[in-house]
């Protein structure tokens, strides 16, 4: 259940809910599915993957019935075949959706070493792509566990990521984020008007728009607020829907994000492998 006020079907802001379940920790092929970051989509093989914190890379299928999310169906997990098996955050994919079976490769972002690097689905890494001068000091990141949080492939500029917290001085102290391409552009724009608002996941859409996935969390004495912005890259943006614990939303702590087909999405929160938390998995539609 994401909220005992709003149940399957209901329209919140501008978004329409479409099932919400928990998953169990369990272990699937000796990994346990738990603290997970990032989520991509596979529609040539219809498997839904995610990234843990700890580069565990799982194979997930769900169930849509009636364009609601029902179940969902382990199949299997690999450990990332890399030194950096730890603090793999953000997930995307390429060649997902292109009509052959078998080529998909996936996106991966790190934290504390910034690295981006190509997998296979099954964890084996392909090659690693050159970060901007920028971002590959982690000295010119807030803190070690603040850099490359979220990855997203765009439509026309190809990767784009984001660090969780802005650069050192990147915006002059004010509560702004940047994105960055590979190629070293980048934009500004407003962060989500909430303490502590950073970014934890990206979804590029086939208009070349981009979704935002904020988390802004303060203290355990204070609410967490999940906000979804749709970003132009010209400077526009709009919001889509605000999730705010007070309001009886049961958020805790959403980190991944992608698009499945159509207008809907999946997102998925990070249980931090904590008893007090949970990990759900959350389908909704974009209904503008």
């Amino acid at each position: 259940m994401f909220s005992e006020q709003h149940k399957i079907g209901d329209k919140h802001q501008e978004i329409r809910l479409r099932g919400t379940i928990e998953l169990a920790n369990h272990k699937i092929n000796g990994l346990k599915l738990t603290e997970l970051s990032g989520l991509a989509w596979d529609e040539d093989e219809a498997v839904l993957y995610a990234i843990s914190d700890k580069g565990y890379l799982f194979h997930l299928r769900p169930s849509i019935k009636q364009n609601t999310l029902i179940a969902l169906t382990p199949l299997s997990a690999y450990r990332l075949q890399t030194k950096l098996t730890k603090d793999s955050e953000g997930l995307a994919i390429l060649n997902g959706d292109n009509g052959v079976a078998g080529d998909s490769e996936l996106v991966i972002s790190f934290e504390g070493k910034p690295q981006i690097a190509r997998f296979t689905p099954k964890g084996k890494r392909l090659s690693d792509y050159t970060l901007p001068s920028v971002l590959q000091n982690i000295k010119n990141y807030y803190k070690p566990n603040k850099a490359l949080e979220a990855v997203t492939v765009h439509p026309h500029l190809g990767i784009i990521t984001a660090p969780e917290w802005p650069l050192k001085g990147a915006v002059d102290g004010q509560h702004k984020h940047k994105l960055y391409a590979l190629d070293g552009k980048h934009w500004t724009f407003p962060a989500y008007p909430a303490p502590n608002s950073a970014i934890v996941a990206l979804e590029a859409l086939e208009d070349g728009s981009v979704l935002i996935l904020e988390r802004a969390f303060s203290s355990i004495f204070q609410p967490v607020i999940i906000s979804l912005r749709q970003l132009w890259l010209s400077g526009n943006h709009r919001l889509i829907a605000v999730f705010d614990s007070s309001q009886g939303w049961e958020v805790d702590n959403f980190e991944g994000l992608t698009h499945h087909r159509g207008k809907y999405f999946f997102m998925v929160s990070d249980d931090n492998e904590n008893s007090l938390q949970r990990t759900l998995l959350s389908y909704w539609e974009l209904i503008t």
